[in-house]
């Protein structure tokens, strides 16, 4: 098997040039799919939301007015090659000092490169270098913004980690300010780009911020590379409770202003037979794959078992993830 891997990643070379992926989210979901994709030749670049305003990264915001960097933080741990004792202490969170409790030290390191440099993006580059990443980790704006969604009454709240509080449907989520700018490597890689992969991931506050960015979002709109959503396993609880798996992609196309997605890869496993006895499946509910409504949104629609158990919760299987997702560049390449 990884004789064969390496001979197709070999054959994804031309012109001794790797492929471009380009991976979009924030969370455990992009964390995951990362941890799979890295084991790949291919170049491989994640736009990482930065609205989180909670935990260890809502106080460094306040405290050093700094984009949070939590979800930047979980995927250079993803994307590292380092020990792993190193990669264990850049995640470690201190549980003890009333000043530091509840802090990671990856995010406190963060915050420190970002104050000597004085610059957020800057801050990343270094740290990258230091955990000796596979790829590159761009956020999606290297300033400070603000997530706000409005609900289906009219409600609007503000903040990242406010909006699942509520347990009412989202009409819409939008940033502050509106006219924030990405940095212009993050638009160039894009255009570039050969794969560009939505998803897993929290659909409106990590997953949506990245594409709310309006030269981001034109970025990939113009881009002529496949682009894929990976869907969901199962729904989450204040934002996408029983949604579906064509809601999910309209939701795309709705803060998108068309549609775009040309693959969704669906799990076809049964999560609760997956589960057994060492899972709850009372919440989170799993995402109903409605073939009929989503082949009505997207041209190519492939149902795989990509789900497996870890300690006791359902979440992809990162390595047949990335094994599809590779074959599926060739193939598109090819026809191309």
């Amino acid at each position: 098997m990884e004789i064969l891997k390496k001979e197709r990643d070999d054959a994804m070379l031309q012109s001794g040039k790797l492929k471009k992926i380009v991976v979009f989210g924030g969370g455990t979901g992009l964390s995951t799919l990362l941890r799979g994709l890295k084991i790949h030749s291919v170049d491989l670049t994640a736009v990482v939301t930065v609205a989180d305003d909670g935990g260890s990264s809502g106080r460094l915001l306040d405290e050093y007015d700094i984009p949070p960097p939590g979800d930047v933080r979980k995927v250079m741990a993803a994307l590292s090659d380092v020990e792993p004792l190193i990669e264990k202490m850049f995640e470690y969170r201190f549980s003890t000092s009333e000043d530091l409790k509840g802090h990671s030290l990856g995010n406190l390191m963060l915050a420190a490169l970002t104050d000597i440099t004085g610059d957020f993006a800057r801050a990343v580059e270094q740290m990258s270098r230091i955990l000796n990443i596979k790829g590159k980790v761009l956020p999606a704006a290297n300033q400070r913004i603000t997530l706000h969604a409005e609900l289906e009454d009219g409600t609007i709240i503000t903040g990242e980690s406010k909006i699942p509080v509520y347990g009412r449907k989202i009409r819409k989520v939008y940033l502050s300010p509106q006219e924030v700018e990405p940095l212009p490597e993050t638009v160039e890689t894009i255009l570039a780009a050969d794969l560009i992969i939505f998803g897993p991931g929290s659909l409106y506050t990590s997953i949506l911020p990245t594409i709310l960015v309006p030269a981001i979002r034109e970025a990939v709109l113009a881009c002529k590379a496949k682009k894929v959503y990976i869907s969901n396993l199962t729904t989450q609880a204040g934002e996408t409770y029983r949604y579906t798996a064509s809601e999910h992609v309209q939701a795309l196309y709705d803060h998108a202003g068309e549609a775009f997605i040309d693959t969704v890869l669906l799990n076809g496993l049964d999560i609760s037979t997956l589960l057994g006895s060492s899972g709850q499946m009372e919440s989170p509910w799993p995402v109903e794959n409605d073939l009929e409504a989503l082949g009505k949104l997207v041209p190519h629609i492939v149902v795989k078992d990509i789900a497996s158990v870890v300690e006791g919760s359902a979440l992809h299987n990162s390595e047949k993830v990335a094994e599809w997702l590779i074959e599926y560049m060739g193939n598109a390449i090819e026809a191309g």
